[in-house]
């Protein structure tokens, strides 16, 4: 979100987006938009305990200029979604909660505001506010809050980036409304704090630095993981976590990006060997993940925020089919790629049997989408042959899942597929049947979903 002073500083922010996106191409776009109405002063910052005006849909009272403005960026807003929003009545209401649902969802970039949303909104996906605004007491906190709403370990902390030098009034603020002390807890550390490591009282912080030098001390490249016993390897997790955690803070900071000391091929294979011990820790029971070593802790969010895709996997493949199959570089990058990612893993074996089948004259992108289909269609039959499931139910009921993106492991969906239940005794067969069905369906989901 990016927090202006005044209508008329918005639309030449925004006009200037618009201006320099004109030109780049679809995979460099971002999508954006705008929202504000009338308030009498629409500059103001939140001076004193009242904070932000409350919001209102009044857009009747604009300047011409605005509200024809305001028309032109809904209008964009429209073409992106296949909408039909305006700045009148109900249209500029529902506007506003379309609005609120996508930048939940993610389906924004970025969104500029003069004091709509400052307030009250709350969405948990807003990673980081942009400020070209005065903002004081109240008004600051109300606004800083809109980043710091916890979503995960990937989102732990909310990012503030200020064109104005707020350092004076956020302390002031932070010291009325909360603690006077606080300031160290409420504002991130410096980039060498934690890529150095820092002191905070009596306890030492060691840097990223220090992390991963005790990781390439201990465990050097290549990993020879027959050599760690139960202890080193529970070593070895709870480290990489920290190391995980930090790289995840210091992305946001501009100076990381030369200074990350691994290369992405070698953090790529500590990340596999960390996901072999995930799945070594925590098998699968009844289809589901379970903890069974309270002393462990995995930092599996952290690893699915670099999450490597297909298509990526995919690029690699027409380059390995480019270099007529002799660069076997390309292609220990794909299996050190493939291991480190905890959703394309379980397609390991699909990926090497499509690699080994591609020849000279292969289109990479149409033929593996035909091969996914008929692997798909193979190991469908052989579930519900192996099961003795009702063949155009379990259709269906797979179908549906795909298009839905998960499974429906409740209601009598997945009842119906089942085989007749027997006479005696069919009550405990059942659950256990429905238990097995589920799992191997689920797995059978997740090896295809995506892809």
């Amino acid at each position: 979100m990016f927090a202006t002073p005044s209508i008329a500083t918005l639309r030449l922010y925004y006009t200037e987006f618009k201006r320099q996106l004109s030109g780049l191409p679809s995979d460099k776009q971002l999508k954006i938009a705008t929202i504000f109405s009338f308030t009498p002063n629409d500059d103001v910052d939140g001076v004193g305990e009242g904070g932000f005006p409350d919001e209102n849909f009044d857009t009747e009272s604009l300047d011409a200029s605005d509200r024809d403005f305001l028309a032109l960026a809904i209008r964009d807003y429209n073409q992106m979604f296949s909408d039909s929003f305006s700045t009148s009545g109900d249209g500029f209401q529902n506007y506003y909660r379309d609005l609120s649902k996508r930048i939940k969802n993610r389906e924004l970039d970025l969104v500029l505001v003069v004091n709509m949303f400052l307030t009250g909104f709350d969405a948990k996906t807003l990673n980081t506010l942009w400020i070209d605004k005065n903002l004081r007491m109240h008004g600051l906190i109300q606004a800083f809050s809109r980043t710091n709403r916890i979503l995960n370990s990937v989102k732990s902390y909310g990012n503030i980036i200020c064109f104005r030098d707020l350092e004076e009034n956020t302390n002031e603020a932070i010291g009325l409304y909360g603690d006077k002390e606080a300031a160290g807890i409420v504002l991130m550390k410096s980039f060498d704090d934690y890529y150095y490591g820092y002191q905070d009282g009596k306890k030492d912080f060691p840097g990223y630095v220090n992390l991963i030098e005790e990781l390439t001390t201990t465990y050097p490249l290549p990993l020879q993981t027959f050599l760690y016993g139960e202890a080193m390897q529970k070593h070895f997790v709870g480290l990489f976590g920290s190391i995980l955690k930090l790289k995840n803070i210091l992305q946001s900071f501009e100076e990381f990006q030369d200074k990350k000391i691994l290369t992405d091929g070698e953090f790529q294979n500590y990340q596999s060997y960390y996901l072999e011990l995930y799945d070594r820790f925590r098998p699968e029971r009844n289809g589901e993940r379970e903890v069974i070593n309270d002393d462990l802790v995995f930092e599996m969010e952290l690893v699915k925020s670099v999450e490597i895709n297909i298509d990526y996997i995919l690029m690699l493949v027409a380059k390995y089919h480019e270099s007529n199959q002799d660069d076997y570089e390309i292609l220990a990058t794909i299996y050190s790629a493939v291991d480190a990612s905890p959703e394309l893993r379980n397609k390991k074996d699909l990926i090497e049997a499509f690699i080994n089948r591609i020849n000279v004259d292969s289109d990479i992108q149409d033929e593996w989408q035909e091969y996914i289909k008929e692997k798909k269609e193979e190991e469908l039959k052989e579930i519900i042959a192996a099961e003795n499931l009702k063949e155009d139910l379990t259709r269906r009921f797979i179908e549906s899942s795909f298009k839905n993106g998960a499974i429906k492991e409740v209601g009598t969906d997945i009842v119906n597929i089942l085989p007749p239940t027997p006479l005696f005794g069919g009550a405990g067969n059942q659950a256990e049947k429905k238990a097995k069905v589920l799992a191997l369906l689920r797995k059978f989901f997740d090896r295809f979903y995506g892809i």
